[in-house]
């Protein structure tokens, strides 16, 4: 499995990692109906793009049983944090705090949320 294959992810394959990251390990039809609820799907495009991940690294399938069982390769964190950074520079001019502005302006963020990070940045300023 290649270290950078989240690179490769498209934003259908990034809903379905999604999916196996929450759940583990899923059949297509699992994944399918889960898809379903968000958007229209047909099964066999979320087959073929579970075979297209396959293919790229992204998935690993058990083929023992008669109903082949799906489960994510990529690393939840380390594709987030790829993605992020890769905003980052390309979205915002390598400015992180004007991701954060922006995400915070544009979006309902609770009390909780709000402590949380004014945690995280009272920790960073620590370092």
């Amino acid at each position: 499995m290649a270290e950078i294959n989240h690179l490769k992810a498209t934003e259908s394959e990034l809903e379905i990692l999604q999916i196996l990251w929450e759940k583990g390990n899923c059949t297509v039809r699992e994944v399918h109906e889960i898809l379903e609820k968000s958007k229209e799907s047909g099964y066999t495009t979320t087959l073929k793009l579970m075979q297209i991940m396959l293919e790229k690294g992204l998935v690993a399938r058990d083929t023992s049983a008669k109903t082949h069982i799906y489960h994510a390769l990529q690393n939840q964190e380390k594709t987030q944090q790829h993605l992020v950074n890769k905003m980052i520079d390309n979205v915002f001019n390598g400015s992180a705090a004007r991701m954060v502005m922006q995400a915070l302006g544009n979006h309902s963020t609770s009390k909780d949320e709000i402590n949380a990070i004014k945690e995280y940045l009272d920790q960073l300023s620590k370092r």
